[in-house]
């Protein structure tokens, strides 16, 4: 997800969103632990989503 269409969300959105992300990537995490993921690069995508979601939150509030 661009930081331009995390900026269009609502604060509380955002943080959902977030938690989704953190989700996903404590998933994929464990799936890579049992087996090799066909891409990991996933795992470097979801934890920059992650931060940009954190970012534009703090930008937000900080506003």
């Amino acid at each position: 997800m661009k930081a331009k269409e995390m900026r269009d969300l609502s604060i509380e959105d955002l943080q959902a969103k977030c938690v989704d992300f953190a989700e996903e990537l404590n998933k994929l995490r464990f799936q890579h632990g049992i087996r090799p993921l066909e891409n990991t690069a996933k795992l470097k995508e979801l934890k920059k989503d992650i931060s940009r979601c954190k970012t534009v939150i703090t930008e937000k509030t900080q506003a």
